[in-house]
């Protein structure tokens, strides 16, 4: 489970630090949650904790989900469309890090030019991409899907573990049937003790 949870924390912190370079603030929310859910989840199985490991698997469905809607929102599927602010709560105009930084691109910077429109407005073409940005956008979302399914198996399987341990541990003192003490005797003989040395 440690190694799992060490892939699960190094992929959604590396998710996170791309998403606050595109200021994406759902995205920002989404990987906090699981960065502290998936600690919740390691600490409840070193420290045998089942309620802990069962919200860690009620956020790792609720995970897959969001990852699903992302792949759906980047390849534009149902009506939705990449175009738009949702990730960053309508906020801001920005898009994801990798749209204008992803691996190959070539970025230019074009300066308006006509009057009346701010310095600082600039128009950014990108081209020479290898991959598309919404393509490295749902390869990540895959992964954060392919290790959580992976995560929900473990953790299921611990629970099962820790509820055969609970339900194999002598909670009364051994008065179940299986048990090798002999039954308390309902009168005892008390016999004086003699001092020793006289």
């Amino acid at each position: 489970m440690f190694c799992l949870c060490v892939f699960l924390q190094l992929a959604a912190l590396e998710r996170q630090i791309f998403d606050f370079l595109g200021f994406q603030w759902a995205p920002i929310l989404g990987n906090f949650l699981q960065i502290i859910v998936v600690i919740l989840g390691l600490f409840g199985t070193i420290q045998f904790r089942p309620r802990y490991i069962v919200v860690y698997t009620v956020w790792t469905a609720l995970w897959v989900t969001w990852n699903v809607f992302i792949i759906c929102f980047y390849l534009e599927v149902g009506g939705l469309s990449k175009e738009t602010d949702l990730m960053t709560f309508n906020i801001s105009m920005h898009r994801s890090w990798w749209r204008e930084h992803g691996p190959g691109c070539i970025r230019r910077v074009v300066r308006p030019s006509s009057p009346g429109i701010l310095e600082d407005y600039s128009y950014v073409s990108v081209t020479g991409c290898i991959i598309d940005f919404q393509y490295l956008e749902v390869i990540h979302s895959a992964i954060q899907i392919l290790l959580s399914l992976i995560g929900f198996v473990y953790a299921c399987y611990v629970i099962s573990i820790f509820m055969e341990e609970e339900d194999s541990f002598d909670f009364i003192d051994g008065l179940d049937t299986y048990s090798y003490r002999q039954p308390p005797q309902e009168h005892v003989e008390l016999k004086p003790v003699k001092p020793v040395g006289k």
